[in-house]
C-alpha cells in the first residue's frame, strides 16, 4: 500500500516539474534576446537610439565591409552598392543596398543585420535603416535602400575591420503585401 502512496504523490510533482520545464523552454527565447541586446552580443546591436556627440576622428579610419545574403525561401537580388567602404569614426556614413523582386507577385521582406566582430557591435550605431522596417516590393520592382550609421569613436583601438551582414527573408505568407496601384 505505500507503493501506492508514493506513486500518487510522484506523478503530480512529476507532471509540475514538466510543466515548469515546458515554460522555462518558452522563456529562454525572450531572455536571450534581452541578453543580446543589453550586452549587444551575438552580433546584435545595441536597441539604443545613439546619443553621441558627433565628434569625428580624423586620425584613425575604420574598413565597413558589406554582406547580403538571402534565407533559402528568398528569391530576390540583394546586394550594396559597394563591398566596403572606409569611414572616420564619429562620421555619419550612408550604403544603399539594392533589391529587386523578380517573381511575377508582390512579395514582404524583412533584413535581419549582424556586425562582426561581436565585440564591435556595441559599437556601430544604425541611425537610419531599412531592417527597420519591412519591405514590399511588386513584381519587377527595384529599390535602393539606405543604412546610415556611426561608428563610435569609443570602439576598441585594436578593432580596424568592421562586417555589416544581412539576411533577407521572404515574410509573405506572415504578412501579405497590398498591391499599390500605380506603383
Amino acid at each position: 500500500m505505500s507503493e501506492g502512496l508514493s506513486t500518487a504523490r510522484l506523478v503530480p510533482r512529476l507532471l509540475l516539474l514538466v510543466a515548469l520545464m515546458f515554460g522555462f523552454g518558452f522563456a529562454l527565447v525572450p531572455i536571450y534576446d534581452l541578453m543580446c541586446q543589453a550586452f549587444g552580443i551575438n552580433g546584435k546591436p545595441s536597441g539604443e537610439v545613439y546619443q553621441g556627440d558627433q565628434v569625428v576622428d580624423e586620425q584613425r579610419q575604420v574598413r565597413v565591409q558589406f554582406l547580403a545574403t538571402n534565407s533559402v525561401e528568398m528569391v530576390w537580388e540583394f546586394r550594396p552598392k559597394a563591398d566596403e567602404v572606409t569611414v572616420h569614426p564619429g562620421a555619419t556614413t550612408e550604403m544603399l543596398f539594392v533589391a529587386y523582386n523578380p517573381t511575377d507577385k508582390p512579395m514582404t521582406a524583412q533584413a535581419i543585420p549582424s556586425v562582426a566582430p561581436s565585440k564591435a557591435a556595441a559599437y556601430f550605431h544604425k541611425t537610419e535603416c531599412f531592417c527597420f522596417t519591412q519591405q514590399v516590393l511588386q513584381p519587377g520592382e527595384r529599390i535602393e535602400m539606405p543604412v546610415r550609421f556611426i561608428v563610435d569613436r569609443d570602439l576598441p583601438a585594436d578593432v580596424r575591420h568592421l562586417t555589416l551582414a544581412y539576411t533577407l527573408f521572404d515574410i509573405t505568407a506572415r504578412k501579405p503585401p497590398v498591391p499599390v496601384a500605380g506603383r
